[in-house]
C-alpha cells in the first residue's frame, strides 16, 4: 500500500479532515494507479464509519475516566465544548422535531465542522439512542462521501 492512500485512511479517521480530507486524496491516487474508485470511495467511507465508533469508545471511556483528569486537557475540552454547546443549542431547537434524519443531513453536508466526529458529539451531549445515532451518522457519512465523490470528479474533469 502507497503511502498517498495509507494518508487518506488516516485522514478518514482524523477529527479535523475525515473523509473530506481523505477521499479527494485517495481519489486521485486511485486515478494515478489506475484503481477502480468504487474500491478506494468504499474503503474510505467505511473507515470514516470506523471513525464513529471509535468517537463513541472515545468519548465513553478514555475522556471520561483518564483525559479529563488532565487539566490542560479538561480547560482545552471544555473550551470546545462551550463553542460547540451553543451550535448543539441551534441544532437542538431548529431539528428537534427531525429526529435522526436532522443528525444525518447535518453530518452529511461536506463542510468543515460537520463530519462524524461533530455529530458523535453532538449525540452524546444530547444523549441521544446509541444505535439510532450510529445509524443516522453513518449514514450521513455516505452520502458526504457520494457529494465528495462527485465534487472532487467534478474538479479533476474540470483541470483535466
Amino acid at each position: 500500500m502507497d503511502f498517498k492512500l495509507l494518508l487518506a485512511i488516516l485522514l478518514s479517521i482524523l477529527p479535523v479532515s475525515e473523509l473530506r480530507g481523505g477521499l479527494p486524496l485517495a481519489i486521485v491516487y486511485a486515478t494515478q494507479h489506475q484503481i477502480p474508485i468504487y474500491l478506494v470511495f468504499s474503503l474510505i467511507v467505511l473507515t470514516n464509519i470506523l471513525a464513529i465508533l471509535i468517537a463513541f469508545y472515545f468519548l465513553d471511556n478514555i475522556h471520561k475516566k483518564f483525559l479529563l483528569k488532565i487539566k490542560w486537557y479538561k480547560n482545552f475540552f471544555n473550551s470546545y465544548i462551550e463553542k460547540l454547546q451553543k451550535k448543539v443549542d441551534q441544532f437542538e431547537s431548529k431539528y428537534s422535531a427531525m429526529g435522526f434524519l436532522a443528525l444525518t443531513i447535518f453530518v452529511a453536508i461536506p463542510l468543515p465542522g460537520t463530519g462524524a466526529w461533530t455529530g458523535c458529539i453532538i449525540s452524546w451531549l444530547l444523549d441521544l439512542d446509541r444505535k439510532k445515532s450510529i445509524l443516522s451518522i453513518a449514514i450521513g457519512v455516505l452520502i458526504a462521501g457520494i457529494l465528495m465523490l462527485l465534487g472532487t470528479l467534478g474538479f479533476m474533469n474540470l483541470f483535466s
